[in-house]
């Protein structure tokens, strides 16, 4: 029987990944998170509305 060099659940040196565990990029702060863009838009969108709705009723 042969005689394993590795205990049980480890990867062979041979049959290992040749990549290295890559290090989590900080985070990007508050332009990353997409409630905000969201919310950007949004409020765009009603402002945008708005106008429009203004222009109809005879206000601007």
């Amino acid at each position: 029987m042969a005689v394993l060099l590795n205990p049980p659940g480890e990867t062979p040196p041979a049959e290992g990944s040749i990549g290295e565990a890559h290090e989590e990029r900080a985070d990007g702060g508050v332009l990353e998170h997409p409630g905000l863009w969201a919310a950007l838009i949004m409020i765009g969108a009603l402002v945008v509305a708005g106008f429009f709705l203004a222009r109809i009723f005879g206000y601007g």
